[in-house]
């Protein structure tokens, strides 16, 4: 368990953020540079080719608009996952973007599934329920402000809009509710606060009730002379 005082800078928190900002800009870049479309590097459902897309859809994405839509919530998600959850952000960054692109692959529709949404719906729902389970008072404000900044990215694990990958969207939230729940243990916990008794407690049993019968306490008294 690890408590308050345990929390501790580390450089991850803005070099993690810093790497996955270069990397899909970077990719965008070449892709606008050298007249390129790595689409086809996407996830492609129940294909063995479309595999790849597992490992390399969450750099690919299809204009600027998506890239830059991605880009912000990208590196705040990420920035908080290793802040606040640095015993567990690898596993979660990792193995998460790994068993999504699987689930996306193996229930999405036939088409090249790219983005890196996945991986943004991973974050924001293992960071979301993590603060939830564990009530710590600090990830419990953490889950309130990242529902406050992009609660609304909910509606799109439905598919309300064409030409978004919402199964994509599905399979990041899943997955990261489901790492939520493995990790629980690790990491901040819920504070146990401990109150001292006082005298004013002897009047009451444990479940808060007034005892019948107290017994008064001795009573020192010293004889007079008269």
């Amino acid at each position: 368990m690890q408590n308050e005082k345990d929390i501790k800078y580390s450089s991850a928190v803005w070099l993690v953020p810093l790497f996955l900002l270069a990397a899909i800009w970077v990719v965008y870049i070449i892709e606008l540079k050298f007249d390129f479309n790595f689409n086809k590097f996407g996830i492609y459902p129940q294909s063995i080719r479309g595999l790849r897309g597992v490992l390399f859809s969450p750099f690919i994405h299809g204009d600027t608009n998506h890239l830059l839509n991605n880009s912000v919530p990208l590196a705040v998600l990420s920035a908080c996952l290793m802040f606040f959850y640095k015993e567990v952000a690898w596993k979660v960054l990792i193995l998460g973007t790994l068993l999504s692109g699987l689930m996306t692959w193996s229930i999405a529709r036939e088409n090249y599934h790219i983005g890196a949404s996945g991986v943004i719906y991973l974050l924001f729902s293992f960071i979301f329920f993590s603060g939830v389970i564990r009530k710590n008072y600090r990830l419990v404000a953490i889950s309130l402000g990242v529902v406050f900044l992009y609660g609304s990215m909910i509606w799109y694990v439905f598919p309300v809009k064409k030409g978004i990958s919402w199964e994509g969207h599905l399979s990041g939230f899943v997955v990261g509710f489901i790492f939520a729940i493995i990790f629980r243990k690790i990491g901040l916990q819920k504070i146990e606060h401990i109150y001292t008794a006082s005298e004013f407690d002897m009047y009451f049993d444990e479940d808060g009730n007034l005892k019948e019968s107290i017994e008064e306490p001795p009573i020192s008294q010293t004889d007079v002379d008269e």
